[in-house]
């Protein structure tokens, strides 16, 4: 197998300027949330390792994470391929297939052996020793195990791979299980979603590929980059939520206006992602801003926690005991209190007058 090029040498060959690579090694910098004094680290990297193998294994998925990755606007499709991410084998987008892909799969085990990735998109079934997803009459079980044995780090790609989503869920019938659950000695790094936003992957790649760990990640093994901060607090209608105005059926006035999607169901409040801030379609939308209420896809279980048009119990406001009701009923009270105030001074100031007149 041929000596792999580096980023610079990639973008270079593809008439790509000295400036436009810059730009891009800042940027993806920025997204990690990385110091500015790691940026010369970045650009290192980028310019003389050469670029890192990633094998992308697919199970039990409706491949919508997929159809995410492929549709990434910044970067295009073919940066991420081409440019950022040595996509090797993928046994959904390769135009090879049979035989001859996976001749591919077992020479990038053993050329590069604990040097590539493993990405995994999809749950893996355990009961009946896997019958339930076969791949070139092999169970996807064995694959995965196989192919993790070398592999330097494990992305779990979607919510699937990551907690289980809808496979997952009750009744679980195939034993579909995350990654997690088959594979425990290598770093895995979860980057959940119903599908996930794809430049995450490019993101988490970036950092593997300059400093040979994963991305600093939460608790729940999410990077913190982009998993961080709630929905919620970056959401544009949180002034509405704050004030108390909330829609409460998508055919009222309220909805048209833009309010606050909390008592529709809306778990803003609970979940960790970067919607509201990357958004989708080109930095077009997002669930809430198309007014669909978030159904809270990157956390654990999110499909066992519906019907999703329910609103979510009681939730803290501002770091206190408030409740969305109560904030309700006080922005009501306030109004109410500014009425009567307003009405107060406005027959004071007509009483004066009439007396100056006099």
């Amino acid at each position: 197998m041929p000596t792999k090029q580096t980023f610079a040498e990639v973008f270079q060959s593809r008439g790509i300027s000295r400036r436009d690579f810059l730009k891009f090694c800042s940027l993806t910098s920025v997204s990690l949330g990385l110091a500015p004094a790691l940026l010369p680290k970045v650009i290192h990297a980028m310019e003389t390792k050469p670029r890192t193998p990633v094998i992308w294994l697919h199970g039990l998925e409706c491949t919508c994470c997929t159809e995410s990755f492929i549709r990434s606007s910044h970067p295009v499709m073919a940066d991420i391929l081409f440019n950022m991410i040595s996509l090797d084998y993928d046994d959904t987008l390769s135009a090879a297939a049979g035989h001859q892909l996976e001749d591919v799969r077992s020479k990038i085990m053993k050329e590069y052996n604990g040097k590539y990735i493993l990405a995994v998109e999809g749950n893996i079934p355990l009961k009946d020793d896997g019958v339930y997803c076969m791949t070139g009459g092999n169970s996807f079980l064995n694959v995965v195990k196989e192919v993790a044995a070398g592999a330097a780090a494990v992305v779990a790609w979607g919510a699937c791979a990551s907690f289980g989503c809808v496979q997952n869920a009750h009744p679980n019938p195939t034993g579909a299980v995350p990654i997690d659950k088959v594979i425990k000695d290598k770093p895995i790094v979860k980057v959940p979603g119903c599908p996930p936003i794809s430049e995450v992957m490019t993101g988490v790649i970036t950092h593997f590929h300059t400093f040979g760990t994963l991305p600093e990640l939460d608790r729940m093994g999410r990077p913190k980059a982009f998993y961080a901060t709630r929905i919620h607090d970056k959401c544009y209608r949180r002034a509405f939520y704050d004030a108390g105005m909330f829609v409460r059926g998508f055919d009222e006035e309220s909805t048209r206006k833009g309010w606050c999607l909390y008592k529709m169901g809306c778990k803003g409040p609970t979940t960790y992602n970067s919607c509201s801030k990357i958004q989708w379609n080109e930095g077009t939308s997002f669930p809430i801003g198309s007014g669909h209420p978030c159904i809270g896809c990157s956390e654990p279980g999110f499909w066992d926690k519906g019907p999703f048009y329910t609103r979510l119990a009681d939730v803290s406001f501002l770091g206190t005991d408030t409740t969305a009701d109560q904030i309700g009923m006080v922005a009501v009270g306030a109004a109410a209190a500014g009425a009567a105030a307003h009405a107060a001074v406005t027959a004071v100031k007509k009483k004066n007058d009439k007396e100056t007149e006099k």
